[in-house]
């Protein structure tokens, strides 16, 4: 997949047409991005038709893109106690993966949900048979590719122990989102070289580095274990730019897409991207 700034990316508007996204990545200077396949607020959402599918195919070839990720709609509650909005939710998860399929994006990256006070066990429960309806007949692509939260309120997926219950009881090839906030902020430190060692090292015992299918690169407003999901520039938050520079140069993730999701998206990318590039490799 080429050298490994080449993977640095963003998120990437689809205002107008979703086809637009790889010319905007493209402007950008990066190899790899993540989008929304549609508006992430609305339940009703627009079918991808033949034409846009194709032109989107061909506009990642023209303009080299060669990693893509989408990041499901943020209405989805997988873990909710509500049989009529897990419904929806399945439903709504079912035609992300349709969508995926027919735009040839290999990951679906989601938050697992909110169990809203019935309990973690139940919530993971709920989330794992989803998961494991909407996978029957799916095959591995799109890869279901749970993203690790920040543990607001009763939200799911904030401790390695919770991916772990998902990758293990999950029938189909699940994968794994880390974003660096959200790492931070469920209490996971890894901002000196010894923790940074025992953050992955523990990640590794729960499901493995392989299962990462992605890395989300942002700074967080908060700070270990606040809980809060409040992304930041990167060197600009709690985090600070030498722990992204330790990950972009841990050889374990050298062909792994690192995208960032920091605040007023494109308008600032070309900045948090030059910082990232700017680093030197660490002995």
């Amino acid at each position: 997949m080429g050298k490994r700034a080449d993977l640095l990316g963003a998120h990437i508007s689809t205002a107008g047409a979703i086809e637009l996204a790889p010319g905007r990545a493209a402007r950008l200077g990066i190899r790899a991005m993540q989008v929304f396949t549609s508006n992430q607020l609305q339940w009703n959402q627009k079918q991808i038709t033949a034409s846009n599918a194709a032109s989107f195919r061909d506009r990642m070839r023209a303009h080299g893109v060669e990693f893509v990720c989408s990041h499901a709609s943020y209405l989805i509650n997988l873990a909710s106690p509500s049989p009529i909005l897990r419904r929806k939710s399945q439903a709504a998860m079912s035609a992300e993966l349709q969508r995926c399929r027919d735009l040839g994006i290999p990951f679906l990256v989601f938050h697992p949900g909110a169990h809203l006070g019935s309990g973690e066990d139940k919530g993971l429960a709920r989330v794992v048979d989803a998961m494991n309806r909407l996978s029957k007949g799916n095959g591995e692509i799109p890869a279901l590719t749970v993203e690790i939260t920040a543990g607001q309120g009763t939200c799911l997926g904030a401790s390695f122990d919770h991916l772990a219950e998902i990758v293990r009881s999950v029938r189909s090839g699940v994968r794994i989102c880390i974003d660096t906030c959200h790492l931070l902020a469920a209490g996971y430190e890894l901002r000196d070289e010894a923790s940074y060692g025992r953050t992955f090292d523990a990640l590794e015992r729960a499901v493995g580095l392989h299962r990462i299918a992605v890395f989300h690169f942002n700074d967080s407003k908060g700070d270990l274990g606040c809980r809060l999901d409040r992304h930041e520039h990167i060197g600009k938050g709690r985090i600070g730019l030498a722990t992204f520079h330790r990950l972009m140069d841990d050889d374990r993730f050298r062909r792994m897409p690192m995208i960032l999701e920091t605040p007023e998206g494109e308008a600032k990318d070309p900045m948090n991207l030059r910082k990232l590039r700017a680093r030197r490799r660490s002995p």
